[in-house]
């Protein structure tokens, strides 16, 4: 099976997912921040070191980020993740060929059908998701852009599964399509505790996609 190149979706979501991750380490950089002067100002004699406060090795959540890239086929989005300072970072594909090419490139990578070579014990931060959502048909049920026969199939059968690979307060990134019927997947999502919220989107010649962030509602 050849491995999938980077599409349209592929570039909506990694530059989503470029976007969100910015945000988180900015987030962080401003908790880091607070606590060092806080911890400072408690000292009884200040001595200010404002020349570590912005180096990018001190935001913890580079080092301490979990992440998933599940169905990673070429690894736009690992490298997306890797290209920001991201490192603990695991591939995985159902493609024999993109494990291989996803070693070659460096990053931790393993062959296996959503998370059935998974440990089950390995919890994470992130996990990133581009999955086959096109509905099949006669003339196309090549795996890498099917997800069933109505298109959603794939999608829920991971949202079923990734319930028991995220931390407490992990979050899923993930794209589907208008033709992935939606409104069933968002139903479906809600019904097993998870809260959406829609990240991006964009209007294609025969579909628009989207991306949402997924985590769990309480």
């Amino acid at each position: 099976m050849p491995v999938y190149e980077p599409e349209e979706d592929s570039y909506l979501l990694s530059e989503t997912l470029k976007k969100y991750l910015i945000n988180l380490i900015k987030k962080d950089k401003i908790k880091s921040n607070s606590n060092l002067l806080n911890k400072t100002f408690n000292q009884q004699k200040p001595k200010l070191k404002f020349h570590n406060i912005n180096n990018t090795k001190s935001i913890s959540i580079l080092k301490n980020l979990e992440i998933l890239d599940l169905g990673s086929g070429s690894g736009i989005q690992a490298e997306t993740c890797k290209e920001l300072g991201f490192n603990d970072i695991l591939t995985a594909d159902i493609n024999q060929e993109s494990v291989k090419l996803l070693k070659n490139k460096g990053f931790k990578s393993i062959k296996t059908d959503l998370f059935s070579k998974i440990n089950k014990k390995q919890k994470f931060n992130l996990i990133i998701f581009n999955p086959p959502y096109l509905p099949e048909d006669k003339y196309d049920k090549k795996p890498n852009t099917t997800g069933g026969k109505k298109g959603y199939e794939l999608i829920l059968k991971f949202l079923k599964q990734a319930k028991n690979y995220l931390n407490s307060n992990g979050k899923i990134i993930l794209l589907f399509s208008s033709l992935s019927n939606p409104e069933i997947i968002k139903t479906k999502a809600k019904q097993l505790g998870y809260a959406l919220k829609l990240l991006n989107q964009k209007k294609l010649f025969f579909e628009r996609l989207f991306v949402y962030e997924i985590n769990f509602s309480y």
